[in-house]
């Protein structure tokens, strides 16, 4: 499985919290929250566009950085 870091618009536990709720859903894949780094870890088979999109369903703004 790859690690990609995810640069993600949060400003409280509430916005980590969504975006947890949505990582959770999707199956196979580990993940982080920094949420005073504003930086999302996913650990997954599953490409860098696939999981952009998936962060998006937030509403919150998401850069990818790169695999780690």
């Amino acid at each position: 499985m790859t690690k990609h870091e995810f640069q993600v618009e949060m400003t409280c536990e509430g916005c980590s919290g969504a975006i947890s709720r949505i990582l959770s859903k999707q199956e196979g894949m580990k993940f982080e929250i920094d949420l005073p780094k504003n930086l999302v870890w996913v650990e997954s088979d599953k490409d860098s566009d696939f999981l952009l999109e998936v962060l998006k369903k937030s509403g919150k703004k998401v850069t990818y950085n790169g695999t780690k």
